[in-house]
């Protein structure tokens, strides 16, 4: 009975001292954390000049950064609208739909990169399917193929 009693104490021992070191490594990590740091709108500031790719990693640094992140909508808005300039009619349906702008990205990002490969006439030469690079290619509606073929037509 006592040697149980020895180890539940120690166990106990253990835990309190790892908490210990758990919360002074939060302790630290949060003197270090800007967004906890400084007013939500410097913040913002801060995190509305990085790019969509600095934007999403910077999200997966660390939970305080994620919510700041996915929780201001108007950091993703400015992305959406560069985005819109190749897929307008895919974010007015997204934004008509009642879509957050972070959401509304997500959703068209990728397309719009793929669609402004075809609209620019990198794939005008291909032959055969073959030919297409499978790893960039996303799947796109009726609409979007006849707005690429009204480009190919054109030129």
């Amino acid at each position: 009975m006592k040697k149980n009693s020895k180890r539940n104490h120690a166990s106990r021992v253990s835990d309190i001292e790892s908490n210990s070191v758990d919360a002074e490594k939060e302790k630290k990590e949060c003197q270090n954390n800007f967004v906890e740091l400084l007013p939500p709108e410097v913040t913002f500031k801060i995190f509305s000049q990085l790019d969509i790719r600095s934007l999403c990693r910077a999200s997966v640094t660390c939970r305080s950064w994620n919510h700041a992140i996915r929780h201001s909508d108007s950091l993703w808005k400015p992305h959406c609208l560069t985005v819109r300039a190749v897929c307008q009619r895919e974010i007015d349906d997204d934004l008509e739909s009642g879509y957050p702008w972070r959401i509304i990205l997500l959703r068209n990002y990728q397309k719009s990169k793929v669609k402004h490969e075809w609209l620019s006439g990198r794939y005008s030469n291909i032959c055969s399917p073959i030919s297409l690079p499978e790893k960039i290619m996303y799947p796109m509606d009726a609409d979007t193929w006849g707005e690429i073929l009204e480009a190919e037509l054109e030129r």
